[in-house]
Formats: structure tokens, sequence, C-alpha cells
């Protein structure tokens, strides 16, 4: 059976945050575009995970007509607390840099996407099968079954890998033309989601003898929290009590106690840190999670995909817009350039705050010097504050 054809100017593989944002940037300065998605929506806006934006992210939200349900239901942050030696140390991120962040689960972003490109008729096919991708030195083709059982062939002149962490798009660049950097970390974190208020009105970073611990915020009657864990641990082995003792034991003290609760959901959740260099081969674009993955300490994931995303929209609308190739071709420096920034700021941030496995009194001590040393610094804490809310776009 012969495949039906769709024509297009940019094709995108990957239905999450990412492809919406390009696709919705896209279809506002009249570009075409069709994105394709493995997973079905619904499947999509039930996997709950976490957010903190950054500005820059809040902006191009708003400003470009997605929604501004994250300034009326997120909440804003002017800072975050780091905790040692069982007291709170307060980066004032409004002071440092006049800059805040919002908490806004990613989940919500999809959310507010996907109820943009259904409004404006965008053409977006969730729960595609037999993905394939050809051509991508040529005219890009992607052969895929819809949920239906027709098959069809998109023929588009540029090509955009968005599709997360497990990517097709990336395995078709030859190895020959690729580079993949990766460090694996030596510990997971428990997340858990539990019914109780909130503890503090901003997230805590705690570090302790005991590992990690971050308290993060998710309504006023249920909350998102973490503790550092062995990559192996079973959740079946902790209950409530066990889960709760552990947190107490690495951010109670001085005055401060968590506020508990039934925990609703628990899960072990690995990480490290991946690049594929270069973010483009011929006529295919890697973009979010396709190209890089962060550990979550530094809360530049989500971040990093939309800056992606803004930085080659930039390229395919001065490409159709006066046939200019040039910032096309620098699309994989561009986005590199933060990547890297971004792989230095959340490796830092893991190490200072997380407890290596076989660390000793001299690591131990270190760490708190390190420690000591950023809150101590206005210089350390701007670099802090910075980083964190996001830095300027790449030109």
């Amino acid at each position: 059976m012969a495949r039906t054809p769709i024509t297009t100017q940019v094709a995108i593989m990957g239905g999450g945050p990412a492809g919406l944002m390009l696709s919705h940037l896209l279809a506002k300065q009249g570009i075409d575009s069709v994105v394709v998605e493995i997973r079905s929506r619904k499947d999509i806006q039930e996997t709950v995970r976490a957010g903190i934006l950054e500005h820059g992210t809040v902006n191009l939200l708003v400003d470009s007509g997605v929604s501004d349900r994250v300034l009326r239901e997120g909440d804003r942050h002017d800072g975050i607390e780091l905790r040692f030696n069982g007291e709170s140390h307060r980066i004032n991120f409004k002071e440092l840099v006049g800059e805040s962040v919002w908490l806004y689960p990613q989940t919500d972003v999809f959310m507010d996407l996907a109820a943009r490109r259904e409004a404006d008729g965008g053409d977006v096919r969730y729960s595609v099968k037999d993905t394939t991708v050809h051509d991508l030195e040529g005219k890009p083709k992607v052969w895929f079954t819809d949920s239906e059982g027709q098959e069809f062939e998109i023929q588009a002149d540029f090509l955009v890998g968005a599709d997360g962490s497990r990517s097709h798009c990336r395995f078709q660049i030859p190895e020959a033309n690729r580079k993949w950097h990766f460090h694996e970390y030596p510990f997971a974190w428990f997340g858990i989601l539990a019914e109780a208020p909130r503890s503090a009105d901003e997230l805590i970073y705690a570090n302790s003898q005991d590992g990690f611990a971050l308290i993060s915020q998710r309504t006023e009657t249920v909350q998102r929290m973490y503790f550092q864990c062995d990559p192996k641990e079973n959740v079946a082995d902790w209950d409530d009590e066990r889960i709760w003792s552990e947190f107490r034991k690495r951010v109670n003290g001085n005055g401060f106690e968590l506020k508990e609760g039934p925990v609703l959901e628990k899960m072990v959740l690995p990480f490290r840190s991946f690049v594929h260099t270069p973010m483009r081969h011929g006529n295919l674009f890697l973009a979010g999670d396709a190209a890089h993955t962060v550990p979550p300490t530094g809360a530049k994931g989500l971040n990093l995909a939309i800056h992606d995303v803004r930085v080659l929209f930039e390229g395919l609308d001065s490409f159709y817009s006066n046939g200019s190739m040039a910032l096309l071709d620098s699309y994989s420096d561009r986005a590199l350039d933060r990547v890297w920034k971004a792989q230095h700021f959340s490796y830092w941030m893991t190490s200072m705050l997380h407890t290596v496995p076989g660390a000793d009194d001299f690591d131990r001590a270190r760490q708190l010097g390190e420690l000591h040393s950023v809150v101590s610094s206005e210089h350390a804490k701007a670099y802090l504050a910075e980083s964190y809310t996001g830095w300027p776009t790449s030109r």
C-alpha cells in the first residue's frame, strides 16, 4: 500500500514542549510544520514532571501567546535556600541579579502548548508508530503509521528531532559524524509526592552528612520532595515512616521541621549528563533531550530545550524570510554554548550538594568549605543566581 504524502516546510519528531513550542513559533510566522509523536496526548499530560522555569522561558510562553497561566497559577520564586549544618542560607535572586524563576510543572507547559496548537489548527499527530526518517542530507522524509493504521510520508525542507532522551533521530546520524559525551552519577533521587502543607515558600537544597535532599512544592496541599539514594534502591522497601525519617535526618534542625503527610507516589530517578555533538546533520536538527540531558539539580532540562527551540526558530525564520542559511549553520554552536554552561552549572550544584559513596572526612570538610565559600561571597551567590535564573539568549 502506497504511503499518503504530506508536504510541509518543517517536520518535527516529538510532540513534547520543545516540538510544540517550535511548531507554535513557526506558525506565528506563517511557516508550515507537521508534528508527529509516538505517545498519546493523554499519556504525556498524565506524566507528572516537576518544573522550574527560567524568566526567559516564562517570557517566551507569555509573549508568544501560548498562555499567561504560568503568571496566574505558577509560583514566582525570588530565591532558593542552601541548607547545611542545620542552617539555611537564602540566595536572593532578585537582589543579586534582578530576576526570578517560576515553579510551574512541565506537564502544565505541555497542556498550554497543546491547547494553543489545537486552537490554532496546528497539525500535531499523537499516537503514531513505525516512525522512521530518511534522506537527512537532502529533502528529509518521515514515514509513520497513524493511530488508525494509515501510512504516511512527510516530505519536508528540514527535520527537527525533538523526540526526547530515547531519540530515534539522533541514532540515524552516522557514527563518524557524531560524538557522545556521557557522565554517570553514582546516586539517584528518591522522589515522593506527599499530601502535606508546604514546608517552605521556596525550594530548599539541603546538604547533610546523610546525603542530599530537595524540598520543593506543588500545591497548597500536595508537595514534591526528593532525597539522594542508591540507583538500585527498591521503592517497595520504603514505607511512609522510613521515608520521613530519612528526610528528617537531612533537613530538620535549628527550629526547622518538615510538614509531613501520607505519601501518594514514590519513585527512583537515576540521572546522568549527556551531550550529542554536533546538534545538526545535514538538514536534521536536534533539540532538547534528544541532544542533551542534565541532572535535575540545576533545574535546566526544560529550559535548555526551550532555548534550543528559540535559537532554531530564529534560523528557520531567517531562511524562509531571506533565504539565508547563516543562522541555521551556526545553530549547533550557539545552542551548545549554553548547553555546556548548563552542564557545568548542573554538575557543580550536584557535586556540591550530594554525598559521593565512599567519601571520607576530607571530602566532607572540603564540601562544607565550598558551601561556606558560596554563601559568604556576593560574587559566588551572584554566579549561582545568574545561572539558576538563566543566561541571556546566545547571539
